[in-house]
């Protein structure tokens, strides 16, 4: 069975040392194979959020629910700097950005769809960001679909080291026309 509602989100900074063994148990599990860190232990899930932590060009967040835990992770970073370095021509003002929720026993109808319009209303909260850029794996189509609910508009496809991705961008303008419509 599942549920139908709109939650409100706060973020917060990943903590990777109090945070390691949720994230641990979000980016292992089956359901986030496209987060490729399936075999990780706790200790390099740990480690790969220190070395962002300590990253000037990338950073993670936890999504909090309005009952003060945990319920999603999301992170942004510069892609003039990480992740899209060469394959793109990044402009000023671009954003890139990755999300990840939970698997769960219990889905709730909307959620990730509300995760999705919360982390990209996060990003243009800052007025310097012009476009969120994200490059999800090609047979990622549900992502795809989420995508373009919030105003994505795929690019191309191009060829990372780790996967085959499709380059998407979002403008505020279309992120604020895609969240009136609804």
């Amino acid at each position: 069975m599942t549920t139908t509602a709109t939650p409100a989100f706060t973020f917060r900074p990943v903590d990777p040392l109090q945070d390691a063994a949720l994230l641990h148990g979000w980016v292992t599990h089956p359901k986030a194979a496209y987060w490729m860190m399936q075999d990780a232990r706790p200790a390099d899930v740990e480690r790969a959020y220190l070395e962002i932590q300590a990253d000037e060009h990338h950073h993670a967040l936890l999504g909090v629910g309005a009952d003060g835990e945990p319920a999603f992770l999301m992170e942004y970073y510069d892609p003039a700097h990480r992740e899209l370095v060469g394959l793109y021509e990044p402009e000023p003002g671009d954003v890139g950005m990755h999300f990840l929720t939970p698997a769960t026993e219990a889905p709730v109808h909307g959620f990730t769809k509300a995760v999705i319009t919360a982390v990209v209303g996060r990003l243009f909260e800052d007025p310097a960001a012009r476009r969120i850029v994200v490059e999800p794996d090609v047979r990622n189509t549900a992502v795809h679909a989420l995508n373009e609910a919030v105003g994505f508009v795929p690019v191309r496809e191009i060829q990372k080291p780790e996967k085959k991705a499709l380059l998407s961008y979002c403008t505020r303008e279309r992120f604020e026309r895609a969240v009136a419509a609804v």
